[in-house]
């Protein structure tokens, strides 16, 4: 495996596009090419070379190639964008759209990430150590497609409208969320550890959503079907038990929130309508 470091020589201070950060980029090329690479930072154009010292060995593939970044990273924009194999390691934080239309590899970040973590991603892995913002796996404005396919684990919390018009894949928040996780959502599962802000699984039409924490209600657009016992997440076993309603209603939808009895003893009142 050929990894290359890539070291910022200066803060930032405002943001740089840098989607050539890729083994995909990378792969095939010299150092020296790969320091001719162009990014933008803020409305002037640059070359790699002149923001990051970029040391190691280079390689023909990109599933040979291990990117590793560390520094302030937090105004560098659409690191891994569109890869399909190789890693890419952040030792700190990560700016926006991290590893949007990924295709494949593995992204890990050992600090925080900004907003559209793995927006419209296919395949691939993401997992970041600390919290993540808003639109985690989420769409673009407009476009009505979010996450397809691939995995994001988060270790903390993450904002607002995680797996946004989700259509396949897995998303872990082992943390808490803010409102409207899974809105849109086609497909796919999305597992919270922590608590909801609420309005969960807002005009979804199917896909699953299994919230371990605290709601303090439900949609009332969502019915409830069963009171399970467990429930399978990515084929392992999540012990309940789980309050099962099928909703969102409003959009003929057929997806499924599985909603910890234990930690909302305040909905036992839907067990009479089982």
């Amino acid at each position: 495996m050929a990894t290359i470091t890539l070291t910022p020589k200066y803060s930032f201070t405002v943001p740089v596009y840098a989607p050539c950060i890729s083994p995909d980029s990378f792969a095939g090329k010299t150092l020296k090419e790969i320091g001719e690479l162009e990014v933008w930072e803020g409305n002037r154009r640059k070359k790699l070379k002149q923001l990051f010292d970029i040391k190691g060995k280079t390689a023909d593939t990109p599933e040979e190639i291990t990117i590793k970044l560390s520094g302030n990273l937090w105004k560098v924009r659409r690191i891994g964008e569109e890869m399909t194999a190789g890693k890419i390691l952040i030792d700190g934080d990560a700016g926006l759209h991290l590893g949007v239309k990924m295709r494949g590899g593995t992204i890990t970040v050992k600090g925080n990430a900004d907003s559209w973590l793995g927006s419209q991603m296919r395949g691939g892995t993401i997992e970041v150590m600390g919290n993540a913002k808003d639109y985690v796996g989420g769409a673009y404005r407009g476009s009505g497609v979010g996450m397809r396919g691939g995995t994001i684990i988060v270790h903390g919390n993450a904002g607002y409208d995680v797996g946004e018009w989700m259509r396949g894949g897995f998303i872990k928040i082992m943390g808490n969320v803010g409102a409207y996780t899974g809105v849109h959502m086609q497909g796919g599962t999305i597992l919270v550890q922590g608590d909801s802000e609420g309005r969960i699984g807002a005009l979804m039409k199917g896909g699953k959503i299994v919230l371990m924490g605290k709601i303090d209600s439900i949609l009332p657009s969502f019915t409830i079907q069963d009171l399970k016992k467990r429930t399978k997440v990515e084929g392992e076993a999540v012990e309940g038990p789980f309050y099962v309603f099928i909703g969102d209603l409003t959009e003929d939808g057929s997806g499924k929130l599985f909603i910890s009895k234990k930690s909302n003893p305040h909905l036992s009142f839907y067990e009479r309508l089982i």
